[in-house]
């Protein structure tokens, strides 16, 4: 897995101070992408060992809400066997920071549905991500005014209520 940039500060993509890692790969092509670099896979930097201590520094300030992961496209398969001992470690160190997970993939019929079916690495992600930002980025309803998501078609979803009673809960901002 390659990455395109790590924010150490960043106050865009979740609530309070977050550092969020933008990874490489996303293949949903969305027009009007703020990152559209970073649909290559081969874009960036490798994500290493280094790369998840890096991170895990980053994260060691009171500060520092959590983790965001972003792309690109975090949840594309390849990506998420690079970024699941990453999302094991985070939680193990700072279990009361909270991790979000941005994907144009839809929650219930991609991630719970085919993908836990198809990705063996799907299940076992979600259970440490804390919220996810579903739906693909749609240029015609683009919206500046929405806390943490760029169309309202986007959805803000409390991953762990909405398992527990099997329909969306949304994860209140």
């Amino acid at each position: 897995m390659n990455y395109a940039d790590i924010k150490q500060i960043d106050i865009a993509n979740g609530p309070g101070v977050r550092v969020s890692l933008f990874v490489s790969g996303c293949n949903h092509h969305c027009k009007g992408c703020f990152n559209e670099c970073a649909w290559d896979f081969n874009y960036g930097n490798n994500f290493t060992e280094d790369t998840i201590e890096e991170i895990l520094k980053d994260l060691d300030k009171d500060y520092i809400s959590g983790l965001t992961l972003l792309g690109g496209e975090p949840l594309e398969p390849a990506n998420q066997k690079g970024l699941l001992p990453l999302v094991k470690k985070v939680k193990e160190k700072y279990p009361k920071k909270t991790i979000w997970c941005y994907t144009g993939f839809d929650f219930e019929k991609d991630v719970m549905g085919s993908m836990s079916q198809n990705v063996k690495e799907t299940n076992e992600l979600m259970k440490y991500v804390d919220v996810v930002v579903d739906g693909k980025f749609e240029e015609d309803k683009k919206d500046i005014s929405l806390k943490f998501r760029g169309s309202s078609n986007q959805r803000i979803i409390d991953v762990k209520k909405s398992k527990e009673e099997q329909k969306i809960i949304d994860f209140k901002v």
